[in-house]
């Protein structure tokens, strides 16, 4: 246990220049600054996520342990059975007795055994290029807004030189309008634009007819409205009357994945229908227009951009569908109280809101995505990976063989969130820089789009031809609360490029 709660610190020698004053006037000056660093999650294993994803496992397979011994007892019944027995003379109690077991057989088949869930098809929204804001844009028009002082403005321009986002990401023009306070018509604005071209593109890509869209969800972390985000694609698209209309907000980014559970679980309840799930945040009803280090952070990172998806679990859509959901695991950490309050909306001295970031988060997301995968372990690597998993760990008192995770996945997918985090997971996930490369494209293209950030990945991966079939695909995302959520999908097909992705130019 003392090892599990060790503090785990890095080291920055930091030039301070030629010292003006003191004993040492004229020499350079030099101090070393201490950092809270990812921890290596891999070299300890907790069993209690170990056997919660063998518990996963074992119940996910229940139908394919009962189906074989009721067939075999089937089988058993069929071969007493004679020409006799279906003739008119045939046994009464035996004939009875075997439509009961092609009974109880159909039902498991069609009640019990889960049904896959498809993903039909997704769309990323691209802004207008009007929208675009480079770095050094960013901070020219942060200071003409007149809301930062020196200070803050030194600051975002320190973080943004080595957060990995690129020149080209997309932010709304009110935010830096000068002596402009967001206010909740930019917030509707912003969501109507990003979320409505998202579904539009889905739309007109799947050819899915309205009325067929029986479960609507949709994600947003910071603005929530009344009437509901939901509402206004109900009303924009004019969806039924019947619709099943969900809003989830104050989840943070790895609310798309939670999203896409719920759309899974309403899916068995509704079937033969669609679920359509958007996934975004308002950049502009989260900008933060103080002085407080902790706050400004996700302005340098947070940028505009939506995702939809069509998801449906009819077999007949099979055929036509890019992908099946084989896992989906969800930890969440907010039990502790560091974890719970590492990413807090609040409103600084000035009354400004906006959202903190402590320095906490690193460590405590790294804790929840090392439990997050421990999970997910056993319900996706190889036989061979977990026997030689449990025989070091049974046999040996060193530290226990960490599984190879590369052999499970051929794709892998990790939220946007910043250079420094996407650094880190891969150092201890042992992921080469294929693996890495959607996650640092979407960053530098297209930045952090929050829950929406995964979708932009698998959509560079399918912009590029890299998606085969057969191929598993691996999205891990986290956020406040704090949760790491992972979701794994199969590719039906080799999914060849999109007519129309946010990667392409117009």
């Amino acid at each position: 246990m003392a090892s599990h709660n060790q503090e785990h610190l890095s080291t920055e020698i930091v030039n301070q220049g030629i010292a003006d004053s003191g004993p040492y006037a004229g020499s350079l000056s030099f101090s070393v600054r201490v950092r809270r660093g990812l921890p290596d999650f891999l070299n300890s294993v907790n069993l209690k996520y170990v056997k919660l994803g063998y518990g996963y496992l074992i119940s996910h397979g229940f139908y394919f342990l009962t189906a074989p011994v009721v067939l075999v007892i089937f089988g058993a019944q069929i071969g007493k059975l004679t020409w006799d027995d279906f003739c008119l003379k045939c046994d009464l109690m035996n004939a009875l007795f075997m439509m009961g077991l092609l009974s109880l057989i159909l039902y498991i088949h069609l009640d019990l055994k889960p049904r896959s869930t498809y993903l039909v098809d997704f769309a990323c929204y691209r802004p207008p290029d009007e929208l675009k804001t480079s770095k050094e844009k960013f901070i020219e028009l942060a200071r003409k807004s007149g809301n930062f002082d020196d200070a803050a403005i030194e600051f975002q321009q320190r973080v943004l030189k080595n957060s990995g986002i690129g020149d080209e990401t997309y932010l709304p023009k009110a935010i830096f309008r000068a002596g402009h306070r967001t206010t909740l018509k930019d917030g509707r604005e912003e969501a109507a634009m990003v979320m409505f071209g998202a579904v539009s593109e889905l739309i007109a890509a799947t050819k899915i007819k309205i009325k067929d869209i029986r479960i609507l969800i949709v994600n947003c972390g910071i603005l929530n409205t009344t009437p509901s985000l939901s509402a206004m694609l109900v009303n924009h698209f004019k969806l039924g009357h019947y619709v099943q209309s969900f809003n989830l907000g104050g989840m943070g980014c790895a609310a798309g994945v939670i999203a896409i559970d719920l759309a899974r679980d309403l899916l068995n309840v509704y079937r033969g229908s669609y679920a359509l799930v958007v996934s975004t945040e308002a950049v502009s009803y989260s900008w933060y227009s103080g002085k407080d280090i902790h706050m400004l952070l996700p302005n340098c990172f947070f940028r505009m951009g939506a995702a939809a998806m069509l998801l449906s679990n009819c077999h007949l859509d099979r055929w036509r569908s890019k992908y099946e959901l084989k896992q989906l695991v969800r930890t969440h950490k907010g039990m502790d109280n560091r974890s719970f309050q590492s990413i807090l909306l609040k409103e600084d001295g000035e009354e400004k809101q906006g959202l903190s970031v402590s320095k906490d988060v690193v460590e405590v997301g790294s804790h929840a995505l090392k439990d997050n995968i421990t999970t997910l372990g056993p319900l996706v690597l190889p036989f061979s990976e977990q026997l030689h998993f449990f025989t070091t760990l049974l046999f040996h008192n060193s530290k226990p063989y960490i599984p190879n995770y590369k052999l499970a996945f051929e794709h892998v997918c990790i939220l946007a969130t910043s250079k420094q985090v996407l650094d880190e997971i891969q150092k201890n996930l042992e992921l080469t820089e294929e693996y890495m490369e959607a996650s640092r494209r979407t960053l530098e293209r297209f930045g952090n789009t929050s829950s929406s950030s995964i979708w932009y990945e698998l959509s560079y991966l399918e912009a590029n031809r890299r998606v085969k079939r057969g191929d598993r695909i691996w999205q891990i995302a986290f956020g406040s609360g704090f949760k790491c959520n992972s979701v794994v999908w199969k590719a039906l097909r080799n999914v060849g490029s999109p007519k129309h992705s946010p990667w392409f130019e117009n």
